[in-house]
């Protein structure tokens, strides 16, 4: 399970079976989902998917916690689509699309929430500029330096966003790298 792995990681950086070197220095940075081979398994074994989300709804209800809303959103979709399949139902061709188109919209409606997140401390270095009132954001790996500039200038009113730079362990970065690149390459421990 995911938790042993993580543990595992935390003192060694091989892979538990093979032992073959995972990263030198980040091993956590490089084990996610893969969600094309879950969505395999889950289309060629009837009823696991929806055997894991039961799990999980009660891992959370045991700790007394709230299920992640990306969990509540695959199991109503799930739900749906098991009931429709395990009472033989079959739909017309416009009830397909029109799912589909459905499904399309909350895929573009999902701002890259399902994409591995960062969370980022944006402390302001300058006499000139004031901080941000939120310091802490959590956003996509796949942002870019540009995307916090702008961001950063939006909050801060500033007419500019080049007037920013933004620095990791006192080294500028290029507007194009994207947070999983300066996580990876850039960002140590101190």
């Amino acid at each position: 399970c995911r938790s042993c792995l993580v543990k595992y990681l935390e003192e060694n950086n091989t892979c538990p079976t093979c032992r073959i070197v995972i990263h030198q220095s980040h091993p956590l940075q490089y084990i996610g989902h893969d969600r094309t081979m879950q969505d395999i398994v889950y289309k060629l074994v009837p009823g696991l998917q929806e055997a894991e989300m039961k799990k999980q709804r009660e891992f959370y209800h045991k700790l007394g916690m709230e299920v992640p809303g990306d969990i509540k959103g695959e199991t109503c979709s799930t739900k749906q689509h098991l009931d429709s399949h395990r009472n033989g139902e079959t739909k017309a061709d416009e009830n397909i699309n029109k799912e589909t188109s459905e499904e399309k919209q909350e895929e573009d409606n999902d701002y890259h929430r399902s994409d591995e997140q960062v969370s980022i401390c944006l402390e302001c270095n300058s006499s000139k500029l004031r901080g941000l009132k939120r310091k802490w954001i959590r956003c996509s790996a796949q942002a870019t330096v540009l995307h916090l500039k702008k961001f950063i200038a939006k909050k801060l009113n500033l007419s500019s966003f080049n007037e920013l730079d933004i620095l990791c362990n006192e080294e500028i970065l290029g507007k194009d790298h994207t947070l999983k690149f300066v996580v990876v390459t850039r960002w140590r421990f101190k």
